[in-house]
């Protein structure tokens, strides 16, 4: 008995071959690879890790080569990239080496705004906050971390309602 034709045997390769490549079309963090080059796999940014007051006190951007890291909502970024703002002697340097969420929310430099503490804000000044957390910190950032206040409690026991997979830096696809 003869066996299947061989034009059936590439239907799966050509099937396999027309997925693959809708997943890269699809796919806009995955770097293409050139003629005859190889695909480079998706570069990490740093490990998230935990920072206490004192530890993100030390990311102001005073050295030269030292990153740049701020706070908003209990997330910490590396806004490094973004020298000219947050650099030493920049209009925004206040808001760096530490969480800032209050002066991000009100749009205030005012060294009593630049704290985590939101009591007190308005339903605008919320909104404003979210807006600017999503739209560029977010957006234009990489997350380096969280401040030990969002994931304990002053106490130093751990903050039950803490769930890593409902924070920013975690996303599904990142797992596979």
């Amino acid at each position: 008995m003869a066996g299947p034709a061989p034009g059936l045997r590439l239907r799966p390769l050509a099937a396999l071959a027309l997925a693959l490549a809708l997943v890269l079309a699809l796919a806009p963090g995955l770097p293409a690879a050139g003629a005859g080059r190889t695909p480079r796999p998706a570069e990490r940014g740093p490990p998230v890790r935990l920072f206490t007051e004192e530890e993100l006190a030390r990311y102001r951007g005073e050295e030269e080569d030292q990153p740049i890291y701020l706070a908003v909502k209990g997330v910490v970024f590396d806004v490094t990239s973004g020298k000219e703002f947050y650099g030493r002697g920049a209009p925004y340097n206040a808001l760096t080496g530490k969480d800032s969420t209050r002066g991000v929310a009100k749009m205030s430099l005012d060294p009593a705004d630049l704290t985590h503490d939101t009591t007190g804000l308005t339903a605008k000044e919320l909104e404003s906050l979210d807006d600017v957390f999503t739209k560029v910190y977010k957006a234009k950032y990489p997350i380096v971390g969280y401040t030990a206040r969002r994931i304990l409690n002053e106490d130093g026991s751990p903050n039950l309602d803490f769930k890593p997979e409902d924070q920013p830096h975690f996303d599904i696809k990142d797992e596979f």
